[in-house]
């Protein structure tokens, strides 16, 4: 590595360099990457289960055929058998709406980009600003749907903080959290309270589309459509992608899978529901790094459900739900970006939170597609759902 002179220049490039590409990795290039990320991502897992998890999520709905994309900066001449991996990421794309001037909500293409990583041999050099320019651009027109459904804006998850990636047109947007502490739960559940398992997510998930999309109308209407209300669809697939990771994590870790993966509370049409994941970074070994992440809070009738029944409803699915975090060695629960009417529950339920504002990791960043600046862009439910 420490050479210098035309020699070094030729193996290690300027990142603007022209030697250098943008290009996919091969089959068999897939495991070498995922080798080299796993001391920053692989958490409880092995090296050989953190490669088959990184093969297994290939293959889960929204991944799978061509669902996922894998990006690689390289050198342009070197043969694929033998080729340097500069940098490289990833991007799924994902369903998305957005709404018109004239207030219309249409479906696009958005594209969640993330697994961002260099080599530290390669670091200091440029190389992932260079990987990060060229996606960013490649991705605005990557698996059109045609003119009804054009590529609309593509978002990313900071754990750098907010300014390398602002510095490549992914503005900063709100990131913040509630947070309770996992507490066993030895009384009775409230009478209207039930858990989420697999089997209740395809009709909560296409609810929850509805439900969304009249909210976009209803924003875009009262600002006279001023601004663009953006957001990633809840669909199952994206909450199967969550799931589904978590059923690969907890069963390496645990030797079992989850069978509670959120609760709902209510009659149909003024419904309160959560659907959360399990992340595990510190395993069976430590809590820290173990967080059950809500990924979804929807409250089906904010204007005309009294106040008391949501307040009770949303006590029972934190109580269940602190209940699990226990159950699976969790450090904590955090909600990411609750609404208004949400965050006034978590401030009368009377259960002891706190509110953290993020300013390093988890940053959720937007680059939108469009003419408009980034403070013309009001992206809407943006939750740990939409994360990858």
């Amino acid at each position: 590595m420490g050479s210098n002179g035309a020699a070094d220049d030729q193996a290690h490039p300027p990142s603007s360099s022209p030697l250098i590409t943008l290009t996919h990795p091969t089959p068999a290039e897939l495991p070498k990457i995922s080798a080299l990320s796993h001391p920053n991502w692989g958490g409880a897992l092995t090296l050989q289960d953190y490669l088959d998890r990184e093969d297994y999520m290939t293959t889960v709905p929204l991944s799978k055929n061509g669902g996922i994309t894998h990006w690689l900066l390289t050198l342009a001449s070197s043969p694929e058998s033998d080729r340097p991996i500069l940098a490289s990421c990833e991007s799924i794309k994902k369903r998305a709406f957005y709404t018109t001037p004239s207030g219309e909500v249409r479906e696009g293409i958005a594209h969640g980009v993330a697994s961002v990583f260099t080599d530290p041999q390669y670091r200091g050099k440029g190389y992932a600003s260079r990987m990060m320019s060229d996606v960013g651009e490649k991705v605005r027109t990557w698996q059109l749907g045609g003119e009804d459904r054009p590529v609309v804006f593509s978002v990313l998850y900071s754990d750098i903080g907010k300014g390398f990636y602002s510095k490549h047109g992914w503005a900063p947007f709100q990131s913040s959290h509630v947070a309770w502490t996992p507490a066993e739960f030895s009384g009775e559940r409230a009478a209207g309270v039930k858990t989420i398992g697999y089997h209740e997510l395809a009709e909560l998930c296409a609810v929850d589309e509805r439900l969304l999309k009249e909210r976009l109308a209803k924003m875009a209407k009262a600002d006279g459509g001023k601004k663009r209300h953006v957001a990633l669809a809840p669909e199952l697939d994206q909450l199967l992608w969550h799931l589904m990771r978590e059923d690969f994590m907890t069963k390496h870790i645990f030797g079992k899978t989850p069978e509670v993966r959120g609760a709902v509370y209510g009659e149909k049409g003024r419904r309160v529901w959560a659907v959360w994941t399990r992340g595990f970074y510190g395993g069976l070994r430590t809590t820290e790094g173990n967080t059950l992440h809500v990924l979804r809070v929807v409250v089906e009738d904010e204007d005309d459900t009294p106040e008391e029944e949501l307040v009770e409803g949303f006590k029972a699915i934190v109580e269940i739900a602190r209940a699990e975090a226990k159950e699976w060695n969790s450090e904590d629960i955090q909600m990411w970006n609750p609404t208004k009417v949400v965050k006034k529950l978590v401030e009368k339920i009377g259960v002891e939170y706190e509110f953290v504002e993020r300013d390093k990791k988890s940053i959720a960043s937007l680059r939108w597609y469009g003419e408009e600046a980034a403070d013309e862009i009001d992206w809407v439910a943006n939750e740990k759902y939409a994360w990858c």
